[in-house]
């Protein structure tokens, strides 16, 4: 050191231009070194001066990097790694102030006090070292600089509320991976950038904040150390930090240096607090705005003059006390206590017996503790470090291979690979040590390219977690008012600009449930929907001119066009015009919405007209005058299906001219209900649902029992009138399907319900029942059933073969139009009394062929393998003297198909109210007679090929 070094401290606050001043006076001068206070601003620095002068004379040591080319001029290091008594030119240290840091003062403490430059040396920081420097450094001169803008303090502020190209500071992991969560929800996306990470990744994520994919950044304290980013606005999420020891609040000269990375150049800057930081008070804040501080006192130290004679020595000379009032015994850093850990183990304390021992045992104790498992984890590496180094004099390759090699992986998430990338951290300073591997260029290769590989995994996984690359995009795009291109592939799947926003589903776009949140999401959607416009208006014209085929309706009343919901049903003026609402967003305009409206209205109409038509013939029909067209508007407000109670009043006054005129429309005038057979259909009967559903008003719209079934179980908490709208009449747990019921009155007919009957196979089979659940269905229509056992008996051969029960089967499967259509035409032929049912038929059946009721010669009783008789269940029916149709008049008759009579005998009914005499025998054997004014009616003409002549022609026979 000459007499002709120049010391200058150049003091000021953030953005005066103090590290750029100091490279412009290193590259002046023939060689240089400037000591920097992180890995990271080193590699910036370090780019710009290879920049700048090539890289063949620019070198960059820090503890874990290394490039040193053989003609260096300028070294570029941190504070740590700044070589020692080399003499260069200039030497300047940057964040000077440091030296009152609890754990790293002591360094900067002694690069102030003891490393020059031979020409010039520049101490760079805050002008709270002004009194410290004057006090250690006599013979420096001071050099002060303003800031180039103003930063100004705005308050507190909502995330929500942040202004764009913002810093939110944080001072955990923790809380900045919640903070970065809550702005890609919030805003699109953010960078994250902390002092732990490798160089290469906190490149990477700058790089987004600076080429404006994202326009927040989050980051720990590390960004206040000189890192130059174009921040206009920092907000603090926190007013304290854990320190390494204890949680403490934050020093207005601290909150100060992370403040000033607000504002560029000219620019100015603003400040504030977010989340649960509290505003702060007026005289901190006026503080940092007028850079303001209480200067510094005393400065961490530690003696820099040790004894390697033995490890108790060297202990001993590193707890010296300073012996300058300017000066503060630094706290006991993490290098000391691993020393006096493995001084504590016997097989370390006696390999380090000579001082060459003792200072190796040294340089591997200030190894820093990257990993941060525990001082004990810590200590044990070190241990295992030592012993290879004493042994063998370098780290074994095969065993530090393996340690590499487990590292050496790109998979995980983001906590997995920042352990990885701690962990090699280790490593590579391990290979940046002169002497400690066999081959070091290999070594530091392998330990960076691991250290790239995971820093690359880590950066994608970052900004997979905390950028929103679409929102970003649709943001800056709306922010250059450009327009936006947007197209929609055959599924629906919008994507605006390449980037995915959703999907349109039908005519309304609905946004991906992953983009942001808040005003941003509605921006997005704004703009999505706006670039969409043009899509809307080709859809809606693909959906006018398509086929009634892709439209239908659900159960609910909603209108599909394949797979999207368009529109719903509303209850019109009448059941049978219900009328259309559309789902069309607001933004596709009105002119959609109307041709939407009008499609769907069109195919409403067509459905009704097309299903219901009959019905619509009916109440277009003129010739039906008086108690006929009152009875047609019955059955059009009813939609097709009138339970007979409700009508009785009616249907007795219609004569045989308007119940004929009714018919040829398709009427069945049935015991229990009145229907038109060709609406019993499943698709008439699914929009006769939903309609009756809307005209009254229904939250929740029953569904209509499965097509097929002739019985199904009866629902007891159905609204009043549901069973009669699917076709189908309840009767105790089950419900019968109207048409199959009255062909059930038919057969009941025949039979003696005074005396009693049993069931026989065609009443099972057509009601589809088993003989329990027919049991039930009975009871249901008002007859009693007693239960009985007997002995099972071969069925004995019959003369005349019945119906068969597949025959029946396929009868009750059958088109209801087919399967109702024989009793209508039989209905002129029917004895007055029994005129109402429209039905009644005698079917000749061999009782013992059918049931196997009675046993002869020659019907032996079947046997069990036990020689037991089998016995068979069977029930007796009689009438139940309950009415299931109450109120009925005169001539109506019960649920077992008899009629009704005004007598006061409780017995089987006996004809139309006409007194019991002498001629009742007569009267039964021969049946009622009807007398009428006018001529008898011609026969029908039986088809042969009907499936019910023969009976016909039996019961022609038996008159």
């Amino acid at each position: 050191m000459t007499g002709a070094s120049r010391v200058v401290a150049v003091l000021g606050p953030t953005n005066t231009g103090k590290t750029h001043y100091a490279i412009e006076r290193m590259l002046g001068h023939r060689t240089g070194v400037i000591g920097l206070p992180l890995r990271l601003l080193a590699r910036e620095v370090y780019d710009r001066i290879v920049a700048i002068r090539g890289p063949s004379v620019v070198a960059l040591v820090t503890g874990e990097e290394r490039i040193v080319p053989p003609r260096t001029k300028y070294w570029v290091c941190t504070v740590e790694a700044m070589p020692q008594g080399m003499g260069c030119d200039f030497l300047a240290v940057d964040e000077i102030q440091l030296c009152a840091d609890p754990e790293r003062g002591h360094v900067f403490t002694d690069r102030l006090m003891r490393s020059r430059g031979l020409l010039e040396t520049l101490f760079l920081g805050s002008d709270t070292m002004r009194g410290p420097i004057r006090a250690l450094v006599p013979e420096a001169q001071f050099q002060a600089r303003e800031r180039m803008s103003q930063l100004v303090y705005s308050g507190a502020r909502k995330i929500t509320r942040m202004p764009s190209r913002s810093a939110i500071v944080g001072f955990s992991v923790e809380n900045v991976y919640a903070i970065a969560e809550l702005i890609r929800r919030q805003k699109g996306g953010a960078a994250v950038v902390m002092g732990a990470l490798s160089p290469r990744t906190r490149n990477a994520q700058v790089e987004l904040y600076q080429n404006g994919e994202v326009d927040y950044l989050v980051a720990t304290d590390a960004i206040g150390m000189g890192l130059n980013l174009d921040i206009d606005h920092v907000a603090f999420s926190a007013l304290s930090k854990f320190d390494g020891r204890r949680m403490r609040p934050l020093a207005p000269n601290e909150l100060a240096q992370i403040a000033g990375r607000a504002g560029r150049g000219m620019s100015d800057g603003t400040f504030g607090v977010t989340g649960e930081a509290r505003p702060l008070d007026d005289g901190t804040a006026q503080a940092i705005m007028e850079h303001r501080f209480a200067p510094l006192k005393k400065l961490n130290w530690r003696s820099a003059a040790l004894e390697f004679g033995s490890i108790d020595r060297l202990i001993r000379s590193l707890e010296v006390p300073p012996d300058n009032e300017n000066l503060l015994k630094a706290r006991e850093a993490d290098d000391l206590a691993a020393l006096k850990s493995l001084a504590q183990v016997d097989e370390v304390f006696a390999r380090a017996s000579d001082p060459t021992s003792v200072k190796l045992l040294w340089d591997v104790c200030r190894i820093p503790d990257f990993r941060g498992i525990s001082h004990a984890e810590h200590a044990s590496l070190l241990e295992v470090i030592f012993g290879f180094l004493h042994e063998y004099g370098r780290v074994p390759d095969d065993w530090l291979a393996r340690q590499i090699n487990r590292i050496d992986r790109t998979d995980g998430d983001i906590d997995t690979l920042s352990k990885r990338l701690a962990y090699i951290r280790t490593w590579t300073y391990v290979a940046q040590r002169m002497g400690w591997t066999t081959d070091e260029s290999h070594w530091r290769g392998q330990t960076r390219a691991v250290e790239d590989r995971v820093s690359d995994a880590l950066h994608e996984r970052l900004t997979q977690r905390f950028v929103d690359r679409r929102t970003s995009v649709l943001l800056r795009r709306l922010k250059q008012k450009e327009a936006l291109l947007a197209e929609v592939n055959d599924k629906g799947e919008v994507t605006v600009e390449g980037e995915y926003v959703g999907r349109l589903e039908g005519f309304r776009f609905s946004p991906d449930k992953s983009a942001a949140a808040g005003a941003e999401e509605k921006a997005v959607k704004a703009a999505s929907i706006q670039a969409l416009a043009p899509q809307f208006h080709l859809r809606a014209d693909r959906f006018y001119n398509a086929p009634d085929t892709e439209i239908d309706y659900t159960e609910q009343g909603g209108l599909m066009w394949g797979e999207h919901a368009v529109g719903k049903l509303v209850a019109g003026a009448e059941p049978l015009k219900p009328l259309v609402e559309v789902f069309v967003d607001e933004a596709a305009g009105p002119d959609v919405a109307q041709k939407v409206q009008r499609r769907l209205q069109h195919f409403i109409d067509r459905k009704v007209a097309a299903l219901f038509e009959p019905l619509l013939n009916l109440q277009r029909d003129e010739d039906l005058t008086g108690l006929a067209r009152g009875f047609a508007f019955r059955m059009v407000e009813a939609m097709g299906i009138l339970p007979r109670a409700e009508v009785a009043q009616d249907v007795k006054e219609l004569d045989q001219d308007a119940r004929g005129a009714l018919r040829k429309h398709g009427i069945r005038f049935g015991q229990f209900t009145i229907f038109m057979p060709l609406l019993l259909k499943p698709a008439p009967t699914r929009l006769r649902l939903v309609l009756w559903s809307l005209a009254k008003g229904l939250q929740e719209f029953p569904e209509a029992p499965p097509p097929g079934l002739v019985t199904v179980p009866a629902d007891p908490n159905a609204p009043e009138g549901y069973h009669s709208m699917c076709g189908y009449r309840a009767a105790g747990e089950r419900a019968v399907r109207i048409d199959m019921l009255e062909r059930l009155a038919d057969m009941l007919r025949a039979e003696n319900s005074r005396s009693g009957f049993e069931a026989k196979p065609d009443m099972l089979s057509i009601t589809g029942t088993t003989l329990e659940q027919f049991a039930k269905l009975m009871q249901g229509l008002g007859y009693s059933g007693e239960r009985g056992e007997r002995i099972k008996v071969k069925p004995a051969t019959a003369k005349t073969t019945p119906a068969t029960p597949a025959a029946l089967e396929a009868e009750t499967n059958s088109d209801p139009v087919t399967a109702t259509a024989v009793p209508d035409e039989v209905a002129s032929v029917q004895p007055e009394a029994v005129k109402d049912s429209e039905a009644t038929k005698e079917t000749v059946v061999d009782p013992v062929a059918e049931t196997g009721a009675e046993s002869t010669p020659d019907t032996p009783a079947e046997v069990s393998e036990s020689g037991e008789p089998e016995m068979e269940v069977y029930y007796t029916f009689t009438w139940g003297h309950r009415q299931q149709d109450g109120g009925r008049g005169r001539g109506q008759q019960r649920a077992g198909g008899k009629p009704q009579g005004q007598g006061k005998r409780q017995g089987k009914p006996a004809g139309k109210g006409k007194p019991r005499g002498k001629g009742d025998a007569t009267n039964r054997a021969q049946g009622a007679k009807t007398f009428s004014a006018r001529p008898p009616k011609p026969e029908k003409r039986i088809d042969p090929d009907n499936p019910f002549a023969a009976a016909l022609m039996g019961l022609k026979d038996s008159k």
